[in-house]
């Protein structure tokens, strides 16, 4: 694989118009680098620039959010040492998604449940093998192991090029989460309708499957902010199933190909997303607490 530089986040995020509710969380955050100290495997698609934890800090406060939780990208591969380095800094307010090997035993979940890991991720999208097939063959054995921690599996996936993902996870004992509204490879307009995703929104239906409101700019069909097209899409999840829907900044935008957005934009968006108070207060504050298990008043020192 080729690895292609990003550009760096926005470094002078700005406060959202729109005030996020006390104990918002952000749920898809990368902490990447220092490359000098967590170096990054050779066979990654991109090289991130270094946007380390107290880069992340300081959006946060900025953005007035005071639980996240970190997912471990693919530049690390299973080296999750700069993931539980964050986690071991902050113990209150952080939690992590890691990314093991299939045969993680029981021990090591158990440790890293303790350093504040609630999931892991497999990612379908960007590998040399098949795309958007569940691996079938690891993945019921990896979650009977996770199972009696609460763990989730998150996917990274392109739901609408992979039909059969509804019963490649059925039977699961844990529960399941995607990212990016469902990441859509055809473009966020067309998603809804799509012949293809029926067997996934029952599942989202049922509540045994979450989404992440997360990188509109990786599925938008519009070259810029505020990415209107999203904006349907999103109303329509929560339509569905408000109580299965999370939202999450997706820092340090790695793989935005449009031009970079302020996160105080990219906040701005929920607004619309989510024009009910109500229905903010249960996808940002409530769901997360719940999916990550955050103790009520529990939040990071940002500052």
């Amino acid at each position: 694989m080729t690895s292609t530089p990003c550009p760096p986040p926005d470094r002078n995020p700005r406060p959202p118009r729109v005030r996020l509710p006390a104990g918002a969380c952000d749920t898809h955050a990368h902490i990447c680098g220092p490359a000098e100290t967590f170096p990054y495997v050779p066979e990654r698609i991109y090289t991130p620039p270094d946007s380390t934890l107290d880069d992340y800090l300081h959006l946060l406060g900025t953005l007035g959010v005071g639980r996240a939780v970190l997912v471990q990208p693919s530049v690390y591969g299973t080296d999750n040492r700069a993931l539980l380095d964050a986690l071991a800094r902050h113990r209150q307010g952080l939690r992590g998604v890691a990314v093991v090997k299939a045969d993680i035993s029981a021990d090591e979940v158990r440790a890293l449940d303790d350093a504040g890991v609630r999931g892991v991720r497999f990612n379908l999208v960007d590998h040399a093998g098949e795309r958007n097939v569940v691996p079938v063959d690891v993945i019921p054995a990896l979650a009977k192991v996770i199972a009696p921690f609460g763990w989730h599996i998150e996917f990274l996936v392109n739901l609408d090029a992979a039909p059969k993902f509804a019963s490649g996870i059925e039977g699961l004992p844990v529960d399941v989460v995607v990212g990016h509204l469902g990441y859509p490879k055809g473009g966020a307009g067309p998603w809804p309708g799509a012949a293809s995703l029926d067997g996934f929104l029952r599942l989202f239906e049922s509540g045994r499957c979450w989404v992440k409101l997360t990188g509109p700019y990786r599925i938008s069909t519009a070259p810029d902010l505020p990415y209107a097209d999203v904006t349907a899409l999103a109303r329509h999840l929560a339509s569905v199933n408000p109580e299965r829907l999370i939202w999450g900044t997706d820092w340090p935008h790695v793989m935005c190909k449009k031009p970079m957005p302020n996160d105080g934009d990219l906040a701005d968006l929920v607004a619309d997303w989510l024009p009910d108070a109500a229905l903010r207060q249960r996808v940002l504050v409530a769901n997360p607490a719940a999916l990550y298990g955050f103790a009520q008043g529990e939040a990071l020192k940002t500052a």
